[in-house]
Parts: C-alpha cells; structure tokens; sequence
C-alpha cells in the first residue's frame, strides 16, 4: 500500500508540473499558455491567432544568498478572473481609456525551498499581454537581494528591430534598424563599456515577415531597476538583464514585493501599436485627489540659445570654485550670460503676446562654471540666482502678463545634494511663483557606483514626482530612466526626456530623419516625451557662423509642425529663440494654435523608421489638428478626414514643405493654403524628404464659408 501511494504521489506531482493553463483575450484574438516544465520551471507561451508571439519561455527570479525562483515549482492554486472598466485621465491622448482584459494568477510553491511562494501574474488584454511575479508574505522570505531575473522572451522569427544600445546610464542615442541577429552594440559611438555587444534597450519594437508588430517594455517601474534584453542572435531568444546597483546586486525588496509588469503589445499592424493603452492601464490609477491644478501647456525658454552657441549657462568663465565660500557677486561677468533679467523679460512677452503659459530659465542659479565633468557634490544649491537674475522683479513681470516662469533644476548628477536640498528648493519655488520645474541629471550618479537606470535612481524619480505632487508642483525629467506609463500615477508628471531629443542636432552628427518616425514606436510607448519641437532656423549656422559650421536640425520647418502632433507630450516647447518665430509668423501660428490635451487621437497611417499620420481632437473643443511626417523618402500621403463630426463645414489650414523642399538643401520652403472640408473629403499630402504637413481643423464661420467658396 505505502509503494502504491508513493507512486501515485509522483504521478500527481507530474501531472500538477505539467498542467497548462490558457486564457484568451476578450477578443479572443491573442492566447497566453502557462505551464511547467518537466523541472518545475515556469514558462509561458503567447499566440496572435495562428502566429506564434512568444515561443515556450522560461521565467525565473534569482536571488543572492538562497535559492532562486526558477525551478522546483508545483501549482499550488490558480485563479482566473476578467475586468471591464473605463477611467478617464487628468490629460492624455484620449478623453477616456477602457481597461478591459482577462487575468491568470498561478501561485507556485517551492517544496525544496520551505514551500516558499511566488505568484504570476498574467493580463491577457485585445492588444497585448502584461506579466509580473509577486513575492507574498511569508515565513521563509522576508528581506531578500535579487541578484537577476531570467525573463525569456523566445521569438519565432529572426525579426526586423528597431534598438538602441542597452545603456545604464543614457537612452540618448539614434536607432539602428538591423535584424536580431545583426544587432551589434560595438559600431556605435559614444558607447559606454557597460552597454555589451547583444545588449539593447526597452521598448525594442519588432517587425515579423509574416506581419506581426510586437513591442516588448516594461510598466510601473517602482522599486525595481530597468529591463534591458539581452538579443541571443542565434535563436533569436531576448533575455532580462536588469541594472545593477553600486554592489552588482540587482534589487533589495521586502516581501510582500511584486516586479513592474513586462510588457508585449501585438498588432497585425503598425497603428494598433501606437493606439494601445496597455502600459497605461499596468499602472495604478492617480495619487493625486484633486489634479485641477496640473496644467498641459506650452512654452519657450532661455534655452535653445545656449545649444546654439548665442549664449552661455554660466555667469563667469572662472573655475575651481566652491558653492559655499564663492564670492558670485564679484565675479566677472563673460557678457554671454543668457539667464539675465532683460534677456528673460525678452521671453515673458513674446510668451504673453503669443499665449503661450511659460517660460523656462536655464542657467539662473550660481554653480555652472565648474562643475561638468568633474564628478562634484556639492554643486548647486537651487536656491540662489546668479547676480544678474532678479527673481523678485521676474516674478513681479511674469504675473502682471499672466505668465509663469519654470524652474530648472540640474542636478549634475549629484542626487544625494538635491535629495538634501529639496524641501528648500521647491519651498523658494513656491515663494517665488513657479508651478513646474524642469530636473537634469547629466553626468555620473553620485552615490557613486549607482546608474541612472538602477533601482537606487528609479526610486529617486518617483519620490521627486510624489514630493512635488505634494507641493502642488509639476514636473519635467530629463536624462531619467525611460517612461512606463507612470504618468497615470502621478498626472504632475509631465514629461521626460529620455531620449536623442532635438537638441542633439545642434552639437552632434545630429538625428537623422527617421529618428522621429521611430520614437512613437519605442520610446514614446511609456509615455509622453519633451523632445523640444519647433526649430524654425534649420541651418544653426544663422546663429553663430564660426561655431555651428555645417550643423542644421535634420527635418523641414513643415516637419518641426507637425511634430507637435506626432511626438506627444502635454508639455511642449517651442524651442527656437523668439527672433526665429518673428520671422516665420504665418507659420508660428500653427504652433499658437495646437492643443497640447486631447480628447481623441486617431492613427491614419504609420510605418515605424518610414512615415507616421495622426489626427488629435482638442480637448473641449471641435477642433482637429494633424501631423504627417516622413523619413529621408518623399512620399504622398492620402488623408481620409472621416474622422470629422459629419455635417459641418470646417476650415483646412495646411502648412505643408514648398516646392523643391528637402530636410538637407531646401529645408525652409513651406506653403499655406486654407480649404473648407468635411468628414467626406479626402487631401493629398506631398511630402519632402524629411518632410511633413501640420493641418488645423476648426470650424468655418460664415464668414469663411462666404470668402472660400469664392
């Protein structure tokens, strides 16, 4: 009897190791398989239809000093559930989302282990899958040190990417656009020693010959580093390779503990990518109760002038200086100073002529003379203005024009110095008018040994994101770690950088013209970025001849147009100096008039690296605005306007590139021309090489009605 009992003991175990679980998607369209291998091993599987997504995968979590979440499983309990709701966002692309999926969670036990748990946690959504392991409560873990996680995403296919480096520390590279078993880090300079050969980073957009669009991220990133893959260019295998700390370990979690989620959004095509709502509906809704002064806008700033070679940061030339015992009142001036009080009341009324909400200053604070490059604490203090910056006289200016000035916080990577300075900044922040500030973290992380990217800094984002929250501040991160969607969280999180912005076209080979059809499908899939749109002088070396020879940003003016649609962001900059913009006012008017909030978006037409449309509803109102950009290739591009209220007549401005317009020879021919549609009509659009067309919709007034029809 007992050998019988024995024997069935280990056929149920087999049995319970092999049991597979499959849920479907409401739709019914995309299949999650979960099972275990004959060694216990967690692995899922996902399905589009017919097409394999994700081959069989393994899924671990290894730990440092005791034995890992990888093998040795039994399902212990499985649950399954669906949900069906629709929230609305404080701002975003649409009025409303609808969070709709269906949920797995299997609990493992570990026998070997103490019986020691771990959860999976599956959402099977129309457009994609979200997975996270969870780390319950109990006895046999409580503190524990994660020293890897082995996510396995095996493709089918030796499929087209479009990647980036997988950089600790910077996502500000151009996308190279190679096969899996191409993709090769080495090539690429400036590259870090820690970015390896097969290492790239997330979101990693994919392409399939049998056409499948994949995009694999990452969502609600807490407490966790970053996800970068590693690419297997044999078997086409992508594997986690999380950020290490300054110890090498991964992550130090107390249980109850879960991972962010690893994300997979699926289409069959190219705008079904870009309209998902998958890393949004990952994330927990708003913190924050009342977000009625969280303010979308638009604004320009002392800023570009400094990129190109007009002016400067700093107030002196001198170095070697110390921010506790310098004497800033008597240095000498370099006379290139930008942040000066006539300079930025210079800006406050373009703004308030324009309507536009804001103003950025850069380089308004003592401390910017020494300290690049030199790895230093103690370099800013956030709180003292250069002399020639009169911050009780600006604030008394913006006011009387209904203008808010945004602080700029660089932190020179000295995180430890603003983590200690905060509560006096943003209290000088609210004593002096400003809503918003703008954070910087160029140059290596101080504590030293950490990275941008790791835990210790991923922390840091969301406690400056929270604190400024409860200060009633907004904010705009730039050289952070990528975006996951946390914006949904923390709706006064603006924007982040977290990419090759447009600045890198004023001291660098610059960003190529397909660099902005790429970024929707990779960067912009966690959330909104301030790419800095809007350069009207092309050519830099308008600015400053000796020092800008051969640099010019890499689009058409009609592009940098439309880019205010196709990069989205509710905080968008129009970057140019204001002497460009007067030279360029029928243009500019665009830019005057975009909305920056929107109650619909629509994806007409897109092709990652090639060409992108996209239509966008003004929040409130019956207004449209679109974008169409292209990358080096002229094209055509029909527009459908369906998307129109039918029966009423609306006023077509179109700002599209001129005759003989081209990103690199002709950049600055654009042509305007006004026509009525309805949602019946149809446009044809010319695009130049690097080109693009912005268009307004807003109703014709009788008026209109009379002149255009004549």
């Amino acid at each position: 009897m007992r050998e019988f009992l024995l024997a069935l003991a280990v056929v149920a175990t087999v049995q319970v190791r092999a049991q597979a679980q499959t849920i479907h998607s409401p739709n019914r369209q995309l299949a999650l398989q979960f099972a275990l291998s004959p060694a216990g091993e967690p692995t899922y599987q996902l399905r589009y239809g017919s097409k394999p997504v994700v081959l069989p995968s393994r899924l671990a979590v290894l730990l440092q000093d005791q034995p890992g979440f990888d093998q040795g499983f039994t399902v212990a309990k499985v649950d399954s559930s669906q949900h069906d709701d629709t929230w609305t966002p404080v701002w975003g692309e649409v009025k409303r989302v609808r969070n709709h999926y269906r949920e797995l969670a299997v609990t493992l036990q570990q026998a070997a282990a103490q019986n020691r748990q771990l959860v999976l946690r599956f959402r099977l959504f129309d457009d994609g899958l979200g997975f996270r392991y969870e780390f319950p409560e109990q006895g046999s873990l409580k503190y524990f040190t994660v020293s890897d996680e082995h996510t396995e995403f095996n493709l089918p296919a030796n499929h087209k990417a479009f990647w980036i480096p997988g950089d600790y520390d910077s996502n500000e590279y151009a996308y190279s656009t190679t096969r899996l078993s191409a993709v090769n880090t080495t090539p690429i300079a400036p590259i870090q020693e820690r970015a390896a050969p097969q290492r790239v980073q997330t979101p990693l957009m994919l392409k399939s010959d049998d056409g499948l669009y994949v995009n694999i991220h990452e969502a609600a990133l807490v407490n966790y580093p970053a996800m970068m893959l590693n690419v297997n260019p044999q078997t086409f295998s992508l594997r986690s390779q999380l950020v290490p700390g300054a110890t090498g370990a991964k992550a130090y979690l107390q249980a109850p503990e879960h991972t962010p989620w690893r994300t997979i959004v699926v289409a069959d095509n190219a705008p079904a990518i870009l309209a998902s709502k998958l890393i949004l509906n990952l994330n927990e809704p708003s913190k924050i109760a009342d977000p009625g002064w969280i303010q979308p806008q638009k604004f320009v700033g002392v800023w570009w002038e400094m990129h190109v070679n007009k002016a400067s940061w700093n107030y002196s030339d001198a170095s070697n200086l110390k921010l506790a015992t310098t004497d800033w009142a008597h240095l000498r001036p370099n006379g290139r100073h930008g942040a000066n009080t006539a300079n930025v009341k210079r800006y406050i009324d373009f703004a308030a002529k324009n309507g536009l909400q804001s103003v950025l200053v850069e380089g308004w604070n003592v401390g910017w003379e020494d300290w690049a490059g030199n790895w230093k604490e103690e370099v800013f203090d956030f709180v003292t203005p250069y002399p020639d910056f009169d911050v009780d006289e600006l604030q008394r200016y913006a006011a009387a024009r209904h203008v808010k000035l945004i602080m700029h916080h660089e932190t020179s990577g000295s995180v430890t110095n603003y983590e200690r300075r905060m509560d006096a900044a943003y209290r000088f922040m609210k004593a002096h008018g400003y809503d918003a500030a703008k954070t910087g973290y160029v140059g290596r992380i101080i504590p030293r040994g950490e990275h941008h990217d790791g835990q210790w800094m991923v922390n840091h984002y969301v406690h400056v994101a929270d604190e400024m929250a409860r200060n009633r501040l907004m904010v705009d991160m730039h050289e952070s770690v990528r975006p996951t969607g946390l914006h949904r969280t923390y709706p006064n999180w603006l924007a982040n950088e977290a990419a090759r912005g447009n600045e890198f076209n004023a001291w660098s080979s610059g960003n190529p013209p397909e660099h902005e059809t790429i970024l929707p499908f990779t960067r912009l899939m966690g959330g909104p970025m301030d790419y800095t749109p809007g350069i009207f002088q092309i050519k830099l070396e308008g600015w400053n001849p000796g020092a800008n020879q051969g640099r010019q940003v890499h689009t058409t003016l009609a592009k940098q147009l439309a880019l205010y649609v196709t990069m989205y962001s509710p905080l968008q900059m129009a970057a140019d100096l204001p002497e460009a913009y007067e030279q360029h006012p029928d243009a500019f008017q665009f830019i005057k008039d975009v909305a920056v909030d929107w109650d619909d978006t629509r994806i007409l037409a897109a092709e990652p690296g090639d060409y992108l449309t996209i239509a966008r509803k003004a929040k409130g109102k019956d207004e449209w605005y679109l974008g169409a950009i292209t990358d080096e290739q002229a094209r055509q591009q029909p527009v459908r306007l369906d998307f129109l209220t039918p029966g009423i007549r609306y006023v077509a401005t179109i700002y599209a590139d001129g005759k003989g317009a081209d990103w690199e020879k002709n950049p600055t021919a654009y042509q305007i021309r006004r026509v009525l549609v309805d949602s019946k009509a149809k446009l044809m659009l010319q695009l130049a090489a690097g080109g693009g067309a912005a268009i307004s919709f807003q109703k014709a007034t009788p008026e209109q009605l009379k002149q255009l029809k004549n």
